[in-house]
């Protein structure tokens, strides 16, 4: 956890009032009073948030949030807008998770992504905040924003710009020079928060969390970011607020344990994180990130599709959000399982007498033991290394009482003339509700499934839970006017539960894949979002709503037993997507910088003594390290000039790079080899020990001009900067030389000026990234032909080799295709493959070496798919023992549906011509 979790034991000690200023790091936002003292009862939550134009009150107590005096148990969702380098994709994913049941979304804002120099900012295209805010808040999310400036996130030096490691400042402290520098970046950020916030009316921005590593700077920063006008409420490190920040999950029955452990203990905000991991492109990921693709088991992939781990996730963001029972609660009486390994904490809310109990087996097997809930022993099943909530004494709608279930709870509404209450378990799981009924009841079977018995007041509903189906079971009667309807669902059929909330009354859909939006508009309801397979559609919407129409074209639909409108044919599924094949392919070597009569005038000239950074400068050496000379990204350069070197045997050199880092080196155009630093997580280091072969060594080194001089040539690659020290140094540390003194003079180089477009972390200072080789538009006619696959085993070399094809995709536009690039290397392979698309560097895979990615996610926007040429770049680092190439490069189809969101292309600009 990021910051500290309360409990609601240590929370109680506190002072006790309903608002707790204090608590949320500033005074409490809204101009209105808080309201008479005592605790804010259980009742509906505030709608959802929208740039309404009026003002709003956000205040804590020990149970949740208070957002206009009415409960907000928040469930929030991390996202990385810049892992997602594609605007118009922001707001799929942002429709998805709160049609996954998240109400906030968690963003960190990366300070190096912004900011290529020092006093120079960019938030336009990827880059553009106020945009995402924008989006969020149409996509009626609260925002809680973490601009830093430090993030963490397993991004380059943590989010701090690598311009930084060169100016003397120390990271995270109360340095001046580097309050001064994180100051400018807080407060152009600010200047785009400020505009946002919830409080104001003005966008959805709820909550503003900071980067205070001590008690020292929390004084400036408050007073910093009060200056710039963010009311919000503030977290930070040390405040006593419960931000419950779980460590990753695994599976679906860990992220259940995780989450439902952290509901039982108190939790008063809720953050999964990762919601949606997405990519660590280019140079953006520290050591500490083992692949371009970030979480991988997040709760909706780098591909944009639902994983194994987004049931539990949906199914509580559903609960909190839709049985406003669980936003208040304490601790209750112990209650303890008839077998030890299940055990249990039993909670209580004090307005509504419903009971929570959240069961926990971490045993290695399936646990059935008997659990006493609403004075009753009842038998419960609760799988290996799971866990499961469940509830007692829930109002289900009007005048019906839940006495005890062995499935969870998932939400409970009123929609039109029907009571709806669903319940969720495991396929196979055998699900058995009992209502309290003063009289007998009259239920229905809509599904075969259900059986039912009423005995003394209760009425027994027992459903066998299958994959992928739901149960539903009608109750009339038993003292109330209103049709009671009962959903059973398994994990599968929950996640094509759609409650939804319009201006007009809530909305509940059953079948798509997705559901985007629902629009009430006269006697129709207007649906947007994904199918996937064939689906049939069932609505239960407001009364008067008599029509259905589906992405626009109208649907035909009647009303059933099930008091809902049920479409007469299903939703179409998606159609086939057809791939291109990539050919036509063409190849240059490259490092002429190797060469000895390279030209390197202009190469800084590498000559300092003294240096910033936390690693010390070899004594007598010259500081070789790349951000002192402005290289902060990407691979770097070294060229030496060694005066009497005759009799030269070897050469040491110490560099230093983080995870999957690599040397090259060459004297006199001819390769010493290659070497392969050890480490980690945040540096990795080595020396290259390099004999000169022996016939190098002699006569070789006169030269026309009778000198003994000979020129070494050293490419150092992943200059990625740990988080923990960001300036430690990257690229060489020093260099010595057996067998002659030769007077050395050092030149360095590394990438040229940032993209403008795709920005600082795009590129680095290979040959052909400087000249355009990575880009749309270059020309690459004079390049010979050939197939990364087809390459002779006897074509080796040490060095650079570039390969560039263009495609064209084709995708219907009714359909969101997700695409990714696969390279299946050769079994011997032992290369580094950095991976451009029109221009944008999309991450390196590192053949034969432990957690590398071999499929890339190419995300539409940079991808285009509508009949549009696409540029693919790939630069090749071999060691000169295996194959110059990535073998076998082919596209992949990840996932599509009909569906999805308007694409707008990114901006990806060409080679800009001679």
């Amino acid at each position: 956890m990021e910051l500290s979790s309360l409990s609601r034991r240590a929370f109680s000690a506190l002072a006790g009032t309903t608002v707790l200023g204090l608590a949320l790091g500033g005074s409490v936002s809204g101009a209105a009073p808080a309201g008479p003292p005592g605790p804010v009862p259980t009742g509906p939550p505030p709608g959802p948030p929208g740039a309404d134009g009026l003002r709003h009150r956000v205040a804590l107590d020990r149970y949740s949030l208070l957002v206009d005096g009415r409960r907000l148990s928040l469930w929030s969702g991390e996202l990385h807008p810049f892992r997602l380098p594609s605007p118009s994709l922001w707001r799929d994913v942002l429709q998805k998770m709160r049609a996954y049941g998240h109400n906030a979304v968690s963003v960190r804002l990366a300070w190096n992504q912004h900011s290529p120099a020092p006093g120079t900012y960019d938030f336009t295209g990827v880059r553009d905040l106020d945009l995402f805010l924008r989006t969020a808040a149409e996509s009626s999310l609260y925002v809680v924003v973490h601009p830093g400036p430090y993030i963490g996130a397993d991004v380059d030096a943590g989010g701090l710009p690598g311009w930084l490691a060169a100016t003397g400042a120390r990271p995270r402290t109360t340095d001046p020079a580097y309050l001064r520098h994180a100051d400018e970046w807080l407060s152009r950020v600010n200047a785009v928060v400020a505009r946002h916030q919830f409080t104001r009316g003005t966008g959805t921005v709820l909550l503003y969390r900071a980067d205070a590593p001590g008690r020292a700077d929390l004084t400036h920063l408050h007073e910093r970011i009060r200056a710039d006008g963010i009311d919000v409420p503030l977290l930070h490190a040390g405040t006593t607020l419960a931000w419950d920040e779980a460590e990753r999950t695994r599976d679906a029955a860990e992220a259940r344990r995780v989450h439902l452990d952290g509901l039982a203990r108190g939790t008063t905000l809720h953050n999964v994180h990762m919601a949606y991991g997405g990519t660590s492109w280019g140079w953006l990921p520290a050591p500490s990130a083992p692949a371009p693709t970030y979480d991988p088991a997040a709760a909706i992939d780098e591909a944009r599709r639902p994983t194994a781990e987004l049931a539990p996730l949906h199914q509580l963001g559903h609960l909190l959000r839709h049985v406003p029972d669980f936003t208040r609660l304490d601790e209750a009486a112990e209650v303890r399982a008839a077998d030890a390994r299940v055990r249990v904490r039993h909670l209580a809310n004090p307005d509504t007498g419903a009971h929570a109990y959240v069961l926990r087996n971490d045993s290695a097997a399936a646990v059935t033991s008997t659990v006493p809930m609403d004075g009753t022993d009842v038998e419960v099943t609760v799988p290996a290394r799971d866990a499961k909530l469940l509830a007692t004494g829930l109002h289900l709608g009007a005048g019906r009482k839940l006495a005890y279930a062995t499935v969870q709870p998932m939400l409970s509404l009123s929609v039109g003339r029907v009571d709806i209450a669903a319940f969720v378990g495991r396929a196979g799981e055998m699900a058995h509700l009992v209502l309290d009924c003063p009289s007998e009841p009259w239920p229905t079977r809509l599904d075969e499934e259900a059986a039912w018995a009423f005995d003394h007041g209760k009425l027994h509903v027992n459903v066998p839970l299958k994959e992928d189906r739901l149960t539903r079971v009608r109750v009339r009667g038993a003292d109330s006017d209103r049709t009671l309807l009962l959903l059973l669902a398994d994990d599968a059929a929950s996640l094509r539960l759609w409650p939804f909330e319009t201006p007009s009354g809530r909305v509940l859909v059953r079948g798509p894949e997705l559901l985007r939006e629902a629009v009430l508009d006269g006697d129709t309801i207007r649906l947007t979002g994904d199918t996937v397979d064939e689906r049939e559609l069932e609505v239960w919407a407001p009364r008067g709503i008599g029509r259905v129409t589906w992405n626009g074209t109208a649907v035909q639909a009647s009303f059933g037993r099930a008091q809902s409108l049920m479409t007469v044919w299903p939703l179409p599924g998606v159609p086939e997507v057809a791939l291109p094949g990539l050919d036509d392919w063409r190849r240059r070597t490259e490092n002429p910088e190797s060469a000895p009569e390279y030209g390197d005038s202009g190469w800084a000239v590498a000559d300092r003594r003294t240096s910033h950074s936390t690693t010390p400068v070899p004594g007598g050496q010259p500081v070789l390290f790349a951000d002192d000379y402005g290289y902060h990204y990407g691979d770097v350069w070294y060229r030496a000039r060694l005066t009497g070197a005759a009799g030269l045997e070897s050469v040491s050199l110490s560099y230093a790079t983080g995870a999957r880092g690599l040397l090259m080196a060459w004297l006199d155009g001819e390769p010493l080899g290659v070497h392969r630093p050890d480490g980690g997580p945040d540096t990795w280091t080595g020396t290259a020990e390099l004999g000169v072969p022996a016939a190098l060594r002699g006569a070789r080194r006169e030269r026309a001009d009778g000198g003994d001089s000979a020129v070494l040539s050293v490419l150092v690659r992943r200059t990625q900067h740990g988080q923990d020290d960001p300036r430690a140094a990257r690229g060489l540390t020093s260099a010595a030389f057996a067998g002659a003194s030769p007077d050395v003079r050092w030149r360095i180089r590394g990438a040229v000026a940032p993209d403008p477009v795709r920005g600082p972390l795009n590129h680095g200072g290979l040959y052909g990234e400087r000249h355009g080789w990575h880009l749309p538009g270059y020309d690459d006619g004079d390049w010979e032909k050939a197939s990364p696959a087809d390459l002779p085993r006897e074509d080796r070399r040490q060095g650079v080799t570039w390969y560039r094809t263009t495609f064209r995709l084709d995708v219907p536009p009714e359909v969101d295709a997700s695409v990714g690039l696969v390279l299946d290397d050769a079994p011997d392979g032992d290369h580094r493959v950095q991976v451009f698309l029109n221009g944008w560097n999309m991450g390196e895979y590192a053949a034969g070496r432990t957690g590398a990615a071999h499929t890339f996610v190419l995300p539409n926007g940079i991808l285009r798919t509508r009949a549009a040429a696409n540029t693919l770049a790939l630069a090749v680092l071999a060691d000169g023992e295996s194959a110059p190439g990535p073998g076998t490069v082919r596209l992949e189809l990840l996932g599509s549906a009909a569906g999805g969101v308007p694409v707008k292309p990114v901006a990806s600009p060409g080679r800009r011509r001679d």
